[in-house]
């Protein structure tokens, strides 16, 4: 289950809390019964460098593979 932090928009307290993804969103402080907002930080895991993409591992009309293949000459 995950972890959401929430911060009061009156006093300031700030907690975590284990909630399920159906679980409806908490809205009143413990401490002071002011108004709960949720808190967002950044996440975990990013893609950088080539090859994320499926173009970025191409190099362009110049590699072995594009040019045409010749027939087989008959007599």
């Amino acid at each position: 289950m995950p972890t959401y932090s929430y911060a009061c928009t009156s006093c300031g307290h700030s907690f975590d809390a284990v909630q399920s993804f159906s679980d409806d969103a908490l809205t009143v402080c413990p401490e002071c019964g002011g108004a709960l907002r949720k808190q967002y930080g950044s996440i975990g895991v990013t893609f950088n460098g080539s090859g994320f993409y499926r173009t970025d591992s191409r190099k362009g009309s110049s590699s072995a593979g594009s040019a045409p293949a010749k027939a087989p000459a008959s007599n």
